[in-house]
């Protein structure tokens, strides 16, 4: 089946999370990818678990990707990285804002030669403003945007959940102006810049955390485990030391809800009957509903509630979720092979019935693609092995460091 991108050509300049994480995206979905990195590799090739010398990690980021190495620090390097600008419809970058007009290769120096050009910048803070050039890594932009403050115990630090959400969050934001800004393209509106901030992805998912303060002057604060303003809906510990997580919010829930765990007397009770009302009794609601639970194994509170239509739902480790038959059967899981090994990776989501994305082939090895791409340049092999000899394509050396957002 055809997928849905077939025919766009990306290239991806961003090291690390934000960029290769809509890069993926794109890829996934037929996009043909080409990843620039440095001399080297990307340095998330050697992050947290490695085996056989390349981080697992890469081999889900990187699928479907491309991958050449040139040493943009050279103007050689530079020079060829515009060639394939020239060619592309889209670039995905997140170096920190300034290098790339530092080396020519910022969107108005490539309007004359593709003016249609689809240009996604990635940073901490965005291309303009005080902040700007500040370093942006997914940590402090999740602290400044106000998402890290609502999140924890109150009296205590802040808690950071154990994923990079502000570089994924960020990804998405890209993947979705980049789709924009193509629907704008085939209108005629030519090419232009989207401007994605770390700090403003996340900013964009505080829901009414802005028109509350601002129209009541409340601050919204951390709340555990539990939501501010909606009630019930938290985690509780069954019999056997497992959590559930029950979603008891809704006016004709919360009364299915009570009548399951043999409380119709709360189910019928006025005091309860709103939102608004149960937020007032918010300690007494919640201690009835782990008293439940702790009487009984997760399992079995689980059935009781399905069967009267609560929503409920255990917490998942990984090696849950790879256990689950309905995570199976929903395809959540692809299989590739890695040096003649099995390796399962996470599909990538939404699900498109008539053009689904697919894995073709998992992360590479440092600069897998660089003949197959130069030769798309109009080089031929003496050419570029005169160029791997010079350094200007190379596996390994020069490393661009500090230059990613």
């Amino acid at each position: 089946m055809n997928k849905p991108l077939e025919g766009l050509r990306v290239i991806e300049l961003g090291q690390l999370l934000a960029g290769p994480f809509a890069g993926c995206m794109l890829g996934y979905f037929g996009a043909e990818v080409i990843k620039v990195e440095p001399p080297g590799g990307d340095p998330i090739r050697n992050w947290r678990e490695v085996k056989d010398g390349t981080s697992l990690w890469w081999r889900s980021l990187a699928r479907n990707k491309k991958c050449i190495s040139l040493n943009l620090k050279t103007p050689e390097g530079r020079d060829l990285v515009k060639q394939l600008l020239i060619s592309a419809d889209v670039v995905v970058e997140n170096f920190r804002p300034g290098v790339l007009e530092d080396w020519g290769l910022d969107p108005e120096s490539l309007r004359a030669d593709n003016p249609d050009l689809i240009y996604a910048r990635i940073s901490g803070y965005g291309q303009t403003g005080p902040y700007a050039k500040k370093a942006g890594f997914a940590s402090a932009c999740e602290a400044i945007s106000g998402f890290r403050y609502v999140n924890g115990y109150p009296d205590q630090p802040p808690v950071r959940p154990n994923l990079s959400l502000g570089d994924t969050i960020s990804g998405l934001h890209a993947v979705l102006g980049i789709l924009m800004a193509l629907r704008a393209k085939d209108r005629g509106d030519g090419g232009q810049v989207v401007d994605v901030a770390l700090y403003e992805s996340m900013f964009n998912l505080l829901e009414a955390v802005v028109p509350e303060y601002d129209g009541a002057g409340i601050v919204r604060e951390p709340s555990g485990t539990t939501i501010t303003g909606i009630v019930p809906t938290n985690t509780y510990t069954c019999s056997d030391g497992k959590y559930l997580v029950i979603g008891g919010n809704g006016d004709s829930i919360f009364m299915r809800l009570m009548k399951a765990i043999g409380r119709a007397d709360m189910a019928e009770n006025p005091d309860y009957a709103s939102n608004s009302d149960r937020v007032v009794h918010q300690d007494y609601i919640d201690g009835v509903l782990a008293t439940w639970c702790r009487q009984r194994p997760m399992k079995d509170a689980m059935q009781v509630l399905e069967e009267n239509r609560v929503p409920c739902g255990p917490v998942y480790s990984v090696a849950d979720m790879m256990e689950d038959p309905h995570f199976k059967q929903r395809g959540l899981f692809e299989q590739v092979e890695i040096n003649g090994e099995p390796l399962r990776i996470p599909a990538m989501l939404p699900k498109l019935s008539a053009t689904p994305g697919t894995t073709e082939w998992p992360g590479a090895e440092v600069a897998s693609h660089s003949d197959e791409i130069l030769q798309g340049l109009g080089l031929d092999g003496t050419q570029i092995e005169a160029l791997k000899q010079r350094g200007i394509v190379a596996d390994s050396g020069l490393s661009q460091g500090d230059d990613q957002a």
